[in-house]
């Protein structure tokens, strides 16, 4: 069942290894197929090196498994309620990435400093509320994606492709799996510049709208020239 979805969604998980955005088994890529109504998502605990395309587990939108002999990851319910709130999305990444989970931590959104920033998210990188200590005891997870989605009353998912989420860490998503391990990187990375650019200068004003707004559209908006036709963003 849904074999090339699974072998997506694998190679997506190893990915995160590749690019270093996880420790130990601190992570997990899913997938939808939005036809099937089903989710492929990594086991809960499963060690990268031993992973296999046979490994990943299918749940439907509910939560129940349709498939596989392991448990889903323990974050499956935060993947689910982001699916189901943000409709034209169809991979999601979850890690505890250093340099995204310190903002995360401080409960701090990422400044857009630069044009690395704004060639892919439309402006700062939100970050959610806290978790009331209700919402930890009873659906923790499930409620994890209930304020992320919250958080986003005001935003649109395709401008701002990911999320910090307060005391946690990040979560990114884009049109399939791989792109959402794509945004995962780019936020570590941009997360790491913030970083550089405060300890440089404490005073950074952050990078003027009408350039972050270049930027983005450049790429993004409906007149977007950089790259060649037919290019993957």
């Amino acid at each position: 069942m849904l074999k090339p979805l699974k072998e997506a969604v694998c190679q997506a998980n190893l990915h995160l290894v590749e690019n270093k955005l996880v420790t130990l088994t601190w992570g997990n890529v899913s997938g939808i197929d939005r036809e099937e109504g089903l989710v492929v998502i990594k086991p809960s605990g499963v060690d990268y090196a031993e992973m296999q395309p046979s490994d990943m587990v299918v749940v439907d939108l509910e939560g129940h498994v349709v498939e596989g002999d392991l448990r889903p990851s323990s974050d499956t319910p935060t993947h689910l309620l982001l699916y189901q709130a943000f409709p034209d999305i169809g991979g999601v990444t979850h890690t505890h990435s250093t340099f995204a989970t310190m903002f995360a931590q401080a409960e701090r959104p990422i400044p857009c400093y630069g044009t690395t920033h704004a060639d892919h998210f439309h402006g700062e990188i939100p970050v959610t509320r806290r978790l009331r200590e209700a919402e930890v005891e009873q659906d923790y997870e499930g409620n994890t994606g209930r304020v992320i989605v919250e958080r986003f009353a005001d935003l649109v998912p395709a401008d701002m492709p990911a999320v910090l989420v307060a005391g946690h860490g990040p979560f990114a998503w884009g049109k399939d799996a791989a792109h959402s391990v794509k945004h995962s990187i780019i936020l570590e990375e941009v997360a790491k510049m913030a970083i550089g650019t405060v300890l440089i200068n404490p005073e950074s004003a952050g990078l003027p709208d009408y350039i972050l707004k270049k930027h983005y559209t450049r790429k993004h908006g409906p007149d977007a020239y950089y790259g060649q036709e037919n290019d993957e963003k």
